[in-house]
């Protein structure tokens, strides 16, 4: 990975887009501190002195942008959230899948366009239920219909600004540029965890043998994770694919070898995005229609414990068991739902029939379409559980005490968005290579 960002930085075209990416980054770490208009930031400090549950998840993601009320507090999520309805909508109405499929540029133009309406549409619900949350918590000078409009304007401006920031670090940058500003907004809370750990060691005023041992244990625990992570992201199944000989055109093709590679995690985060939305929503809507739900008592304050036992520890014991639980089943099954919405085995074996094809051992047709049908349901199951597992240690952890950064969502993010940004300057130092070989 070093050598290629040293190889990089010597290509002056890649090393353009790198820097073009870096200043895109640092507008988007200044506006992060930049607070909405109309909030009092004496007494946003101490609102937001402790935030968490829901705020505390979405501040980890805006890399601290939403305890300060800042224009990016929403950070990209309603985006994310337009993205995921607009891919759910193509598969249930023939018009836009047809407009995904068939529609060339054109269609992916159409696509990104409805995208970008919803989004607002998204950011002016959410940000309108961010408003109405806090209205009672002193944070705004003037409470009231102005105020309101301004802040909920700001944050959907905010969002709309994020949302181009992204666009042209996905142009003209390195990297997709959504997944850039989650990476920047998680990885900007690292100081945060390492402060964690000193204090641990050294929070007394005393060295501390037992601080030391734990944060050890966190350190040895967080490198194990990343590596796991790290090889289930890039681990594949290959089914071998053998094609007979053939002719084409007046020559004759000899025979040929090659695999259908099938990555352990097809589904990638998205799952657990999924599934982690699913269990907040709950909490959001309560938010906005029941003053203090957090303090009372009764079935809608019990379901409002149960969704951010995702994000909390201040919750009993038996609400974070029962939404694990919940949890690790939506994961599962989110990837199974993911992973044959973007791999039909019944096309691909028709593909490889129709080219001539076959894997050795099974016949050509249907017994080829329930092979792969066996393949990719065993390591779905091991890919569901592997995320699963990822997103319920950090709920576990939190019972220690420990208050760490990074999540399971988060080192899922932080290593997918590292390992894709890596291949694709690989991608453009080869290219770059090719280039002046054929100048």
């Amino acid at each position: 990975m070093f050598k290629t960002i040293k190889n990089a930085l010597k290509t002056e075209e890649v090393r353009k887009r790198l820097l073009y990416t870096l200043v895109l980054i640092i507008v988007f770490r200044l506006g992060c501190f930049i607070t909405v208009p109309g909030v009092d930031t004496f007494a946003l400090s101490e609102a937001m002195g402790s935030t968490d549950g829901i705020g505390g998840l979405i501040n980890i993601i805006s890399g601290g942008a939403f305890s300060r009320f800042s224009i990016f507090a929403m950070t990209i999520s309603p985006y994310i959230t337009a993205s995921i309805v607009i891919q759910l909508l193509a598969m249930v109405i023939p018009a836009l899948e047809r407009l995904a499929k068939e529609g060339g540029e054109e269609g992916r133009q159409k696509m990104n366009r409805y995208t970008k309406y919803l989004t607002i549409v998204l950011a002016i619900v959410e940000g309108l239920g961010i408003y109405l949350s806090y209205q009672a918590s002193g944070i705004f000078i003037n409470p009231g219909f102005l105020t309101g409009f301004i802040v909920v304007l700001s944050l959907v401006a905010g969002t709309a600004l994020l949302m181009w920031l992204g666009e042209q670090i996905t142009n003209r940058g390195i990297g997709n540029g959504i997944s850039i500003i989650i990476f920047i907004g998680i990885v900007s809370g690292l100081p945060s965890a390492v402060t964690t750990i000193w204090n641990l060691m050294f929070g007394s005023g005393a060295f501390s043998t037992t601080g030391l041992l734990v944060s050890l244990g966190i350190i040895i625990g967080a490198i194990i994770l990343v590596a796991g992570v790290v090889f289930v992201q890039t681990a594949e199944r290959r089914v071998p694919v053998q094609y007979a000989k053939k002719v084409v055109g007046r020559k004759m093709v000899g025979a040929q070898n090659t695999h259908i590679p099938l990555k352990l995690a097809m589904a990638g985060v998205m799952p657990v995005i999924f599934a982690s939305s699913f269990m907040t929503f709950p909490a959001m809507i309560l938010q906005m229609f029941i003053k203090d739900i957090a303090t009372q008592t009764g079935f809608w304050a019990g379901v409002y414990k149960f969704s951010i036992a995702t994000s909390t520890s201040n919750v009993p014991v038996g609400y974070t068991i029962a939404n694990a639980l919940v949890y690790l089943l939506l994961i599962v099954g989110f990837t199974f739902f993911y992973t044959y919405a973007t791999f039909n085995p019944a096309e691909v074996a028709n593909n490889i029939k129709k080219n001539g094809g076959f894997i050795p051992g099974i016949r050509a047709g249907r017994p080829t379409t329930d092979y792969l049908t066996s393949v990719i349901s065993k390591i779905t199951w091991f890919g569901g559980f592997f995320l699963s597992l990822i997103a319920i240690l950090p709920m576990l952890i939190r019972f220690t005490g420990l208050n760490i950064a990074f999540g399971g969502t988060s080192i899922l993010i932080v290593v997918g968005v590292a390992l894709e940004t890596v291949q694709q300057l690989e991608s453009l130092l080869m290219m770059r290579h090719y280039k002046g070989f054929l100048n």
